[in-house]
């Protein structure tokens, strides 16, 4: 009723982010897709960038929800330096839900620049608990502290509202993560190396691995008998040395055709 009364795409915006905060209350996720929408086409049709910049951290909220966090850490991390949605929650646990998502969402070189040389991060990253230690576990490589400073993040996760049902998922993700990012710098590594670099023993490396790799998350394969990790990651390289080759064929059978006509 107060948004059919209300004039101006600002006023009815208020209203819709009332209405989005009411179904995150209570997790009605069919609602605030509806509300997210109407928010954008109201935006398009007027709305200034403060309330813009809101409707990101509302729907890379919803994002994260509904587990896609590749869009959630998009849209997190391009509210970072306009954030203004404190009626949601506090600017310390926007920027856990950003470092979290960005953590198994992005790639080495964007976490470098969009998260750990983020000024608006480092402002805050020490603040939050276990975070600053877990994030330089994982791009300083500094593998002693992952589990130690994973415990410490797995703990928050599971008493968070929006990030506790998928706790499971990211504790698996991130572990996918950084073995990938271990493995890619041998051909073969034995478990026992492995295993002292992460400070837990043999049998949780051999059974860790062996269920990532079992259910194709790791391009790996473990051989138990010479006790050693051999990656098997696909090789890019070659997948392009090959599209070259055909591709040259091609170019080269047409050269041969056009040659033909311009000779007779």
């Amino acid at each position: 009723l107060a948004y059919k009364k209300s004039v101006g795409s600002n006023a009815k915006l208020e209203i819709v982010f009332d209405i989005l905060q009411l179904g995150f209350f209570f997790s009605d996720y069919k609602l605030i897709k509806t509300e997210i929408d109407r928010a954008k086409e109201l935006l398009d049709a007027g709305g200034d960038w403060e309330r813009r910049n809101r409707l990101k951290v509302y729907e890379a909220t919803y994002f994260m929800i509904v587990r896609d966090l590749e869009s959630a850490a998009n849209l997190f991390i391009d509210s970072v330096a306009t954030f203004a949605a404190g009626e949601l929650y506090s600017f310390n646990k926007f920027i856990f839900y950003s470092v979290v998502t960005s953590m198994v969402a992005l790639n080495r070189v964007q976490l470098r620049e969009k998260v750990v040389e983020s000024p608006e991060i480092l402002s805050v990253i020490e603040e939050i608990p276990h975070l600053e230690s877990f994030l330089q576990s994982v791009y300083r490589c500094h593998y002693e502290d992952f589990f130690e400073s994973l415990s410490g993040i797995m703990g928050l996760i599971s008493r968070d509202r929006y990030l506790s049902r998928h706790a499971s998922h990211f504790l698996r993700s991130i572990r996918v993560v950084v073995y990938s990012q271990f493995l890619e710098s041998y051909q073969s590594v034995t478990i026992s190396a492995m295993s002292k670099k992460f400070g837990v023993s043999e049998e949780f490396v051999d059974s860790d691995l062996s269920m990532l790799i079992a259910n194709g998350r790791l391009n790996a394969k473990i051989d138990k008998v010479r006790g050693i990790i051999e990656t098997n990651r696909p090789d890019a390289k070659n997948a392009q040395y090959q599209t070259v080759i055909k591709q040259g064929d091609l170019l080269l059978n047409r050269v041969q055709k056009l040659s033909r006509v311009i000779t007779y």
